[in-house]
C-alpha cells in the first residue's frame, strides 16, 4: 500500500493551496486518513483527520484549512487557505489502511510534499 502526495509549491502569505493524497495498491478498508506536519518539539503535529464522516483540524488551522476525502477515489484532500509563513513545513499524509495481513489496520506514510509560504 502507498499513498501519493500532490500538489504543495510556493506561495505568497495569504494564498492558498490545495494537497491531496492517493491511496493505491491492495487493501480492504481505510479507516482513516489524514495530514501532519513536523511541530516544534514534535515529530509531527496532526493537522487534520478525517474518520468516516467526521472531519477535524487542528486549532492553529481552524476556519483556514478544510481537509475532505473522496471514497471512491480512496484520496484525501487538504485545502489550505489565509496561508501563513507559519504554515511552512513539509506536510505528510497518513493513513490507518486494514489489509489481509494487518487486518486490524496498520498506519502508511506519505513520502511528505513541501509548503513554503513566502513573500
Amino acid at each position: 500500500v502507498q499513498l501519493a502526495e500532490s500538489g504543495g509549491g510556493l506561495v505568497q502569505p495569504g494564498g492558498s493551496l490545495g494537497l491531496s493524497c492517493e491511496a493505491s495498491g491492495t487493501f480492504s478498508r481505510i479507516n482513516a486518513m489524514g495530514w501532519y506536519r513536523p511541530a516544534p518539539g514534535k515529530a509531527r503535529e496532526l493537522v487534520a483527520t478525517v474518520i468516516g464522516g467526521s472531519t477535524t483540524v487542528v486549532d492553529s488551522v481552524k476556519g483556514r484549512f478544510a481537509i475532505s476525502r473522496d471514497n471512491a477515489e480512496n484520496t484525501v484532500y487538504l485545502q489550505m487557505n489565509s496561508l501563513k509563513p507559519e504554515d511552512t513545513a513539509v506536510y505528510y499524509c497518513c493513513a490507518r489502511i486494514r489489509t489481509a495481513t494487518f487486518p486490524i489496520g496498520t498506519t502508511v506514510w506519505g513520502q511528505g510534499t513541501q509548503v513554503t509560504v513566502s513573500s
